[in-house]
This record gives structure tokens, sequence and C-alpha cells, in this order.
């Protein structure tokens, strides 16, 4: 005697099975992570629908395996599948697989949502280029990582479900000087730091100035105990080396 099928399996006949490997277990519910799920669907989707639609944006895979071969986001999934999906290998060559971008992230420059702030001005101290405003709607975002060639920093996973995204991650803490540790772990960009080259404030890259130039805006014992000055030419803003570079250096010695 024949069982009759489950109404979800009449409704979507067919079965694949996937694998999240690493940093993607965060996005799936806990059942789910580090083990292998069974999605049931209908037709041949875009193998990138499962994936967003289990809770995995597509800006945090960077390699997907399937029955043994690398496929792209194009691939149409096929009933008995066995699909491994891996995050962003920044600082490992995955080569000859296939890559699911035609940009690679070497140009590091960063938009950062509006839950951000402070993990952007921290970048700026490390001298990242990162845009931040408190008036950023998320499309806004979009459009300028689309424009400009930005990564999208973001504590809103939503926001990394937008197609024209290509490139962006979710930072896990909530913490701000963690967060920096996270990103600079996620991009390999420990190579990459130049302490103090931007604007905390507004992400210009600062230039040296002479005293004499800034003098009339100097504080009487700034003047007196201090020669080297830097400017930034987009907002103005007066830096030198005082005693709060140190202890930058030192809340950052994790990194630098």
């Amino acid at each position: 005697m024949k069982h009759p099928r489950r109404k979800d399996e009449r409704e979507f006949p067919f079965a694949a099975e996937f694998r999240f490997y690493e940093e993607l277990n965060d996005f799936l519910k806990p059942e789910q992570r580090k083990r292998t799920v069974v999605y049931r669907f209908a037709g041949h989707p875009g193998i990138k629908d499962p994936i967003e639609a289990m809770g995995v944006p597509h800006v945090e895979v960077d390699l997907i395996v399937v029955n043994g071969e690398s496929v792209g986001f194009d691939y149409q999934l096929q009933d008995g599948d066995r699909v491994a999906v891996y995050p962003v290998f920044e600082s490992f060559d995955v080569a000859p697989a296939v890559k699911l971008r035609e940009k690679p992230l070497r140009k590091i420059a960063f938009v950062v949502d509006v839950n951000l702030g402070r993990l952007a001005r921290l970048l700026r101290l490390l001298g990242f280029d990162a845009l931040f405003s408190n008036a950023y709607a998320d499309d806004e975002i979009v459009r300028i990582s689309e424009e400009q060639d930005r990564i999208v920093l973001t504590r809103d996973r939503r926001l990394l479900h937008a197609k024209a995204v290509t490139h962006g991650y979710w930072v896990r803490s909530v913490w701000p000087r963690r967060q920096v540790d996270e990103v600079v772990r996620r991009f390999d960009l420990a190579g990459q730091i130049q302490p103090f080259s931007r604007c905390a404030d507004c992400n210009g890259r600062i230039e040296p100035v002479s005293k004499e130039a800034i003098a009339d805006r100097l504080e009487p014992k700034t003047k007196k105990y201090y020669d080297a000055f830097y400017r930034c030419p987009e907002c103005g803003k007066i830096y030198w080396e005082g005693s709060h570079v140190d202890k930058l250096r030192e809340r950052f010695k994790g990194v630098l």
C-alpha cells in the first residue's frame, strides 16, 4: 500500500541538500546550523534563491560547490543536488573554483550604515575610506555601494539582500572595538592599516601643514609644545601628535 504524499511534497516535489560553512551559520535558524538541511522546491530555481530564502545574504557567499563541482549564482538547482556553501575567502586563494563576483574586494572602501557610526570613525582612524552619515537611508547606501564600488558594512541583514549590493558584510559584534577587529580580520586588512592618515570626522585625507599657517587656531600650550601639524583639506580640522595618539595606539595595538 502506497503512503499518500505530504502536502509540501506535492507542491514542492524536488529536494536538495544544503550545508553551510563557518560564519554563514550565523544567518541560519539554530536547528539548521552546522548540519545538512533539506530544501524542497519546484521547477529549477537559480541557486541564489534558496540560499537567500534560508537567510544567507548573497554577498556573504564566495564559493558554491554542487555535487563536487563549483558553480556560479546562475546555476539552476536540480533534484537530488548536494550543495556546499562557503563564505568569502578574502585571505585564501580558492582558484580555480568559480568566484561569484567579477570584481575582487581589493579596493578597500566602505559605506557604513547608520547603526555603525562609531565603527566608521575607528576605521577612519586606521586609515580606511569609510563613508558614513546619520542621514543615509538604506536605498542610498545601496546606491553609493553600487556607484562607488564600496563594501557595505551593516547590522541590518536585510540590507545585504539587495540585488545591487555585490560586496558587503554583516557585522556580528555590537561593541565598536570588537567590530574593528572583525572587519580587519574579515577583509585581511592588517597589512593595509595607515593610522591617522584620515580625518575621523569627515573621512578626508589629512595633509601636513606648517605651524605658521595655522598658528592663529592653536591654543597657547599646543603652540608651545608641538611643532608638527596636519590639516584635513575637506573640513579644516587640525591634528597633532599629542598624548591622545599614544592612547589610540594602545587601544589599537591588537591590529597595528
